[in-house]
């Protein structure tokens, strides 16, 4: 029929011209130049090379060697409702991408209607063999293109793309935060069992030295004073420990949240033992930009916005759509789909805006200002990436050297509580040497507990600084200068 053979004709124009590569006003893209130094200044020769010593690219708190913390990182991913948000976001930019590839296509309908139809008597251009009063069955099919002469439709795919797989990234660097955040609550509630058990300790030993000043008291070999001291050591020592055990429940709630579990259905029994401190190899800077997920977001977005450009310069020129309508329209139900009742149309038409006061122009300056905040965002995340790996790094090695400062410290002190105790005992000092060397003693022990779990935590933000173990996806571009 000859609406099957319009139809064919008009369907081979259309996917002709989808095949027909047309302009383009996006500006060519290029990542925004980032000046990168050639090594890390914090690294130092303390840092050594260790190219068999890598952060696993996925799983990346293995390094620990901690199995209740593989066991807590992998709950953190399936159960954290932000992480399921993150999600959610990634799909509905994916959805929108596809909505914008969607007009590649041509638009298809088909419709039917049956109608009974009253005109005016006095219409125009009235017929008196016409009547007023008659049956309209119609059933059409239509088909409608736009043509993409100016690629705003390829420059909203590639934006939409673009956005996609920016949240894709915001995805993993929301993973990598959590996990970060995890692992550091995690490292301090062990940093707080252990100097729990320095205090419950320290309490034991507090409580057989009041009772023995009081002993000697009662003997007339000590005065009064000495007990008083030695019951306020104590119970001082009580306090600090329940001040721990107070901060320790806070880490362990904070840590029932990031797993998804709330916290008065979530424990985590106590463990003393010093968690495994591994060395961190940094690599090159030059890699930081490929290994930060927050990073390749940025570039993402820039291109996404660059992209917008091009949409919003296309709207300075014409549109043009093809479109084809035909069927069949008779005043009886049957017989219907016959040749004489047949209908069709078919033609292009061309949409041109004379005049908006402006307002194309206003969103062309909005959308190259954009992509300059955009490139701006890039860069100082960028930089904020390379100060948080020469912080990372400046802890580490620097408390690093603290720590032995620390441990030569607690040698001298435990020593000095031995000789204090014994010449306490042998009645040549008064207990308040014994009370400053207790005192002295634990406070040393107590910081270099601490100053242990600052060395993993800064372990821990230095995996998060060089990007953790996400995987880039390859699709972004990174320039540097």
């Amino acid at each position: 029929m000859a609406s099957l053979s319009v139809c064919a004709s008009l369907a081979g124009a259309v996917f002709a011209i989808s095949s027909f590569s047309g302009c383009s006003f996006a500006p060519q893209y290029h990542a925004p130049l980032t000046a990168i130094p050639a090594t890390f200044k914090e690294a130092g020769k303390w840092q050594t090379a260790s190219p068999a010593d890598r952060v696993p690219r996925s799983a990346w708190w293995t390094v620990f060697h901690d199995p209740v913390l593989d066991r807590l990182e992998a709950q953190v991913g399936e159960a954290n409702p932000d992480v399921a948000a993150a999600v959610a976001r990634h799909d509905k930019a994916l959805a929108l991408a596809d909505q914008a590839r969607a007009s590649l296509f041509p638009t298809i309908g088909a419709g039917a209607q049956v109608q009974r139809i009253r005109q005016s008597d006095n219409r125009p251009l009235r017929s008196p063999d016409q009547p007023s009063v008659y049956d309209s069955s119609t059933f059409d099919v239509g088909l409608d293109y736009e043509v993409d002469l100016w690629g705003k439709v390829r420059n909203e795919i590639a934006a939409g793309s673009a956005t996609a797989e920016a949240n894709a990234d915001d995805l993993a660097s929301l993973q990598l935060s959590l996990q970060a955040q995890l692992a550091s609550d995690y490292f301090d509630l062990r940093g707080l069992d252990e100097q729990q058990k320095l205090l419950n300790d320290a309490v034991a030993t507090y409580r057989r030295a009041r009772n023995l000043t009081q002993s000697r008291h009662n003997g007339g070999i000590s005065s009064e004073l000495d007990v008083s001291r030695a019951s306020t050591q104590l119970s001082a020592a009580r306090a600090a420990a329940d001040d721990t055990l107070a901060r320790r429940a806070l880490d362990e709630h904070a840590i029932a949240t990031l797993v998804g579990v709330p916290a008065s259905q979530f424990t985590l029994p106590s463990n003393a033992v010093r968690p495994y401190l591994p060395h961190i190899p940094v690599g090159i800077p030059a890699a930081l930009l490929q290994r930060r997920p927050d990073i390749a977001s940025a570039e993402r977005t820039v291109a996404a916005a660059n992209a917008k450009i091009g949409v919003a310069k296309a709207a300075f020129f014409p549109d043009l759509s093809l479109s084809l309508a035909g069927g069949y329209q008779t005043d009886v139900l049957s017989p219907w789909l016959i040749t004489p009742n047949e209908i069709w149309s078919i033609g292009p038409t061309l949409l041109f805006t004379l005049f908006d006061g402006g307002r194309r122009t206003a969103i062309t300056h909005a959308a190259e200002a954009q992509l300059a905040e955009n490139g701006a965002k890039y860069r100082s995340i960028v930089l904020s990436a390379f100060q948080q790996v020469e912080d990372n790094l400046a802890l580490l090695h620097h408390l690093g050297d603290e720590s032995m400062q620390e441990q030569d410290a607690l040698t001298s002190a435990q020593r000095t509580l031995t000789l204090s105790t014994s010449r306490y005992r042998d009645g040549v000092v008064s207990y308040l040497d014994v009370v400053t060397a207790q005192t002295t003693e634990l406070n040393t022990e107590i910081s270099a507990s601490a100053l242990y779990t600052r060395r993993l935590t800064a372990a821990v933000r230095l995996v998060q600084a060089l990007g953790g173990g996400w995987t880039p996806n390859g699709t972004g571009a990174v320039a540097a200068r």
